[in-house]
């Protein structure tokens, strides 16, 4: 098992418990926790949330969810979208929920799913909120020059 499957494994099994712990009377319509949206973002974090989207088939389940829009998707509907066995599609669930890019929560017999827009900004805004910071010193270097 690789250091990043070790990793997942863990947050899951964490996460797991500490769901357990919070909800011993279950509300089936309350939507889980996500826990990338502690800001700021640490490059740790966003490490973390990177790595889960670097399947593709598991960055095709979010851009699905993101195209889907706030009402998410059943995870019937995310089967018709995503070239997966059903098995296979719960793990990769399991793992983008696991880095807080999406929520579940249950409807009656079925499990909607919905991205996290605040995480998937977050990342976003991590890759990108200090552009072109290091152009600055160089373009005034040229001018003086």
């Amino acid at each position: 098992m690789t250091e990043v499957q070790q990793f997942y494994n863990s947050r899951i099994m964490k996460n797991s418990a500490q769901h357990d712990a919070r909800h011993e009377t279950r509300d089936d319509n309350a939507p889980s926790q996500a826990p990338l949206n502690a800001a700021p973002l640490t490059p740790t974090t966003a490490a973390q949330a990177f790595a889960a989207l670097g399947s593709e088939p598991r960055l095709d389940v979010i851009r699905a969810l993101v195209r889907a829009g706030p009402e998410g998707l059943t995870v019937g509907e995310l089967l018709e979208k995503i070239d997966a066995a059903p098995s296979t599609l719960t793990h990769h669930l399991k793992f983008l929920a696991a880095a807080g890019l999406l929520s579940q929560e249950r409807r009656g017999r079925s499990q909607v799913c919905r991205a996290d827009f605040d995480a998937v900004e977050a990342l976003a805004q991590f890759l990108t909120r200090e552009c072109c910071r290091d152009r600055a010193p160089l373009a005034k270097k040229e001018l003086d020059s």
